[in-house]
């Protein structure tokens, strides 16, 4: 899942990613509303965590502007504003959930957690991916191959989980690049090589039958065939 972290104090914005990348997210970043409002409106993030105090407009014009351009994605409101009726204002004015600073990271991202599964009830598709006798759950961040839970890295498990959204579809070391580490570095580092050779062990190894398969001079591709 790929979200929005707009913070203003690049200490809390820079802690704010590395936790979430480190959970399984993907993570864009933005310090001012103007900004975060422009990446809001691609509507590619399936949820924000928005801080208030903005350097430019307050937190709540930026939801109500994204509300008001469709984006129905949901919103936790991070703020140093405690007050019970500065919270109501935040959830009646289009927050979804709202956590006061400082918080614990546990609980940010139990909330998330939990705004995430009600932006999508009923949809059990959307928190599991299942090839084979390989299922994913998306919610808890945990990959099991037949009966034996598989001990993966957050990394190993995006690059996991971008193989199996891909599923029979051949993807080159640049996109998974792109996709999974969200960076641009030299093609020919053997970073992707090393974490595939990784992930194959544990996901291959005794299993009756091989899931991930290279291509030799393209890159890798996951199926059950």
């Amino acid at each position: 899942m790929r979200l929005l972290v707009v913070e203003d104090d690049l200490a809390i914005q820079e802690f704010l990613k590395r936790a979430l990348v480190e959970a399984g997210y993907q993570v864009d970043v933005a310090a001012d509303g103007r900004t975060a409002e422009k990446l809001a409106t691609e509507g590619i993030h399936d949820g924000l965590i928005i801080d208030l105090g903005l350097p430019d407009i307050d937190g709540l014009d930026l939801i109500a502007r994204t509300r008001a351009q469709g984006n129905s994605a949901p919103v936790l409101i991070l703020s140093a504003r405690r007050s019970v009726d500065e919270r109501v204002r935040g959830l009646e004015q289009g927050g979804d959930d709202y956590l006061t600073k400082p918080f614990a990271l546990s609980e940010l991202l139990a909330r998330l957690r939990n705004l995430l599964r009600r932006a999508s009830p009923g949809q059990h598709e959307s928190t599991r991916l299942r090839i084979a006798d390989l299922e994913l759950d998306l919610v808890r961040r945990e990959a099991k191959r037949g009966a034996n839970v598989l001990q993966l890295t957050p990394q190993e498990f995006a690059l996991l989980e971008y193989l199996c959204r891909n599923t029979g579809r051949v993807v080159t070391r640049t996109m998974i690049l792109d996709h999974v580490w969200k960076m641009r570095i030299d093609p020919a580092t053997n970073v992707v090589d090393v974490h595939i050779y990784r992930l194959r062990s544990k996901v291959d190894r005794d299993a009756p039958k091989a899931l991930i398969h290279t291509i030799r001079g393209v890159g890798y591709v996951l199926k059950d065939s």
